[in-house]
């Protein structure tokens, strides 16, 4: 079974550029999107259909901003949107599906780069979000979070740590809850194969950043603990660009 996350920084754009095709050719099982910026009507959904998908968005109420979805292979017993927060809802950034043998979570934590005006949102979202994952964690013990989490977790994930120890994503604060939500009960699934340096998941599009391979790995795929003997790869795929992001690939048994 193939998950992929992908920040696709709006599908619309996604879908001119040919998202659809490169879905097509990589047959996720599972497919989660981050900032879609886009309500559901706005969206070519018969493209995901034909290829087979049942799907699923969850839209910020701004127009233009945020939002994420789901594409999955198998009908969810249940879809859950949100975190039961109006303030958080209200930008479209969790949703989950309940399959019969797993569930999944489509994420986007907000950034903090505003940090005058927008950190203190994100450290709330932070908080809350830690209690609703450690509230439902044991009735969906096998659990996949994935997406943009917006923070680099350890040093070998940023590509100048000493310059951006001060910035938003690299914050002593946002590296220690990511320490918290991992000892939940989850492990980052690429770390768990793949423990060299260099590899990351956004790139500026400034200063050239991506041909310099200048980056940072704020993308995961999160997994349960309960999930790791059935772990059986897990990637990130630098070569799509239809985003400044790129794919993160798991892939269980």
């Amino acid at each position: 079974m193939k998950i992929i996350s992908y920040n696709i920084n709006g599908i619309r754009s996604g879908i001119r550029k040919g998202l659809s095709d490169w879905i097509e050719t990589n047959q996720p099982y599972i497919l989660c999107l981050q900032e879609t910026k886009a309500f559901p009507e706005q969206i070519d959904t018969n493209l995901f259909e034909n290829l087979g998908y049942n799907h699923y968005w969850f839209s910020s109420k701004r127009k233009g901003y945020s939002g994420v979805g789901i594409l999955c292979k198998e009908e969810p017993i249940h879809v859950e949107y949100g975190i039961g927060l109006d303030s958080i809802d209200e930008e479209g950034r969790v949703l989950r599906v309940d399959l019969k043998n797993l569930s999944v979570i489509s994420l986007y934590v907000p950034s903090g780069n505003d940090m005058m005006k927008r950190l203190n949102f994100k450290f709330f979202f932070m908080k809350n979000f830690f209690l609703h994952i450690k509230k439902i964690k044991n009735k969906l013990n096998d659990m996949i979070i994935c997406g943009d989490y917006n923070i680099c977790h350890h040093e070998i994930d940023i590509y100048d740590p000493i310059r951006n120890q001060n910035i938003s994503g690299f914050l002593p604060k946002e590296r220690e809850w990511m320490t918290d939500f991992i000892n939940l009960g989850f492990i980052d699934s690429f770390r768990n194969f793949v423990q060299e340096d260099h590899h990351y998941s956004w790139w500026s599009y400034r200063y050239n950043a991506r041909k310099s391979n200048k980056g940072w790995r704020i993308d995961y795929a999160m997994v349960s603990n309960s999930l790791k003997e059935k772990m059986r790869n897990a990637y990130l795929m630098p070569e799509v660009k239809y985003s400044d992001h790129c794919p993160v690939v798991l892939e269980i048994f």
